[in-house]
C-alpha cells in the first residue's frame, strides 16, 4: 500500500513569529488552496496553544513521495519565508475510514477540532489492538467525530505511531474521548501531544474511504 508524507512543523518563538506567520498567510492559502484541488494535499491545519497562540502546521500530502514534499515545500511560503523555523516530513499513511468531508466552510473564530499526534510506546503490541481500535474509530469516522487519521510510519514503512484529528473544543475534550481507545489503555501510544486547530476552507478530495 503506497504511502504519502506528513509534514509537522513548528513556528519561531521569537516576539516577531506572529506577524511572519499573518504577512505570508495570504499566499499560503493560495498554495495549499492549489494544491488540494489538485489532490495532493489532504489535510492542512495550523497548529495552536489552547491560549490562542499559533505554534506551528501540521500537512499532509496523502500521495506524495519525497520528490513530491521537495516540490510542495519549495513553494510553501510558510517554509521560505522563515514562518517555519523547523519541520519533519514523515511517511504517513492514511486509515481508509467513511469519513465525512472536511470542513469547508467560512474559517470560525473559535476551536472546532483538536490533532493528537501520538509516538508508539517502545515495545509496543501495535498489531494486537489494531482490530479493536479500528473497530471503534469507525464509527467516528462516520459521525464526523473523527475528521482524520492514519499512522505514522518509520523508514522500513512499519507503523510508528498516529496522527488524528477530532472534533473536540479541547484538548482535555480529545484526552477524554481517546482514553478508552485501545491504542491508549493497550498501551500502544507513548508521547502524546494535542494541538487545537480549526480549518481553512479547502477545496479538498474526498478522503479514501473504506
Amino acid at each position: 500500500m503506497s504511502h504519502g508524507h506528513a509534514i509537522i512543523a513548528w513556528d519561531g518563538t521569537d516576539a516577531g513569529a506572529p506577524a511572519r506567520r499573518a504577512a505570508a498567510r495570504p499566499r499560503h492559502l493560495e498554495v495549499i488552496t492549489r494544491w488540494a484541488a489538485a489532490g495532493r494535499l489532504n489535510l492542512a491545519v495550523p497548529l495552536f496553544h489552547p491560549d490562542g497562540r499559533a505554534l506551528g502546521s501540521l500537512m499532509v500530502l496523502g500521495e506524495e513521495d519525497e520528490v513530491g514534499v521537495k516540490e510542495y515545500l519549495a513553494e510553501e511560503p510558510f517554509a521560505r519565508d522563515g514562518v517555519w523555523r523547523r519541520y519533519e516530513a514523515r511517511p504517513f499513511r492514511i486509515a481508509p475510514l467513511p469519513y465525512q468531508p472536511l470542513p469547508s466552510g467560512p474559517t470560525p473564530q473559535h476551536f472546532t477540532h483538536v490533532v493528537t499526534i501520538a509516538e508508539d510506546a517502545p515495545g509496543a503490541d501495535r498489531a494486537a489492538q489494531r482490530a479493536p481500535h479500528m473497530a471503534r474509530v469507525r464509527g467516528f469516522a462516520e459521525d464526523g467525530t473523527l475528521a482524520f487519521g492514519g499512522a505514522l510510519l518509520d523508514a522500513r514503512g512499519g507503523m510508528a505511531g498516529s496522527l488524528a484529528v477530532t472534533r473536540h473544543a479541547t484538548v482535555e475534550e480529545a484526552a477524554a474521548f481517546w482514553a478508552p481507545d485501545p491504542y491508549v489503555a493497550g498501551g500502544v501510544w507513548g508521547a502524546v501531544t494535542r494541538f487545537p486547530t480549526r480549518f481553512a476552507p479547502l477545496p479538498y478530495a474526498a478522503l479514501p474511504q473504506g
